[in-house]
C-alpha cells in the first residue's frame, strides 16, 4: 500500500514540476499519462540503481551524515529525466536553462515532497513522537 501511495505522490509531483516548472526548464505540455509513466520510470530506476549507488556511496554518506543522499537522489533524477523522453514524449526539458540546474531543482522538490509524504503516511508510533500520559 505504501508503494502505491509513493507512486501517486511521485506522479503528482512530477506532473507539477513539468507543468508549472517552465522557469525550471521543463516543457509545460506534459500529460497526466506521461507523468504517471515517468513516476513508474523513477520507481524502477530508484529500485534497481538506487541500492547500488547507496551501497557504493555509503562511506561518503556516513562521513557527511547523510547529506550525500542529495547527490544520489540527484543522479537518480538525472537518469529518469534522460530516459523519460524516449518513453513519455511530453516529459522533456525545453532547453531554456541549464539542464543540470533544472534537474537539481526537480530532484530537490521531489525529495522534499517525498520525504514529507512519507512522514505523513507513517503511523504516529513510528514517527518518534512522544506521547504524554496523564
Amino acid at each position: 500500500m505504501i508503494h502505491i501511495f509513493r507512486f501517486i505522490v511521485n506522479a503528482i509531483v512530477l506532473y507539477c514540476i513539468a507543468r508549472f516548472g517552465a522557469s525550471l526548464g521543463f516543457d509545460t505540455g506534459v500529460t497526466v499519462r506521461d507523468a504517471a509513466i515517468v513516476a513508474l520510470i523513477f520507481g524502477v530506476v530508484n529500485a534497481l540503481i538506487g541500492p547500488v549507488l547507496r551501497l557504493v556511496a555509503w562511506p561518503i554518506n556516513f562521513l557527511t551524515h547523510g547529506l550525500f543522499s542529495i547527490v544520489i537522489n540527484y543522479l537518480l533524477f538525472i537518469i529518469t529525466v534522460d530516459v523519460a523522453p524516449h518513453i513519455a514524449p511530453t516529459f522533456r526539458l525545453s532547453g531554456t536553462v541549464n539542464w543540470w540546474l533544472a534537474d537539481l531543482w526537480g530532484a530537490i522538490i521531489l525529495m522534499v515532497v517525498g520525504t514529507l509524504a512519507q512522514q505523513l503516511w507513517r503511523h504516529p508510533s513510528e514517527r518518534g513522537a512522544t506521547q504524554i500520559t496523564a
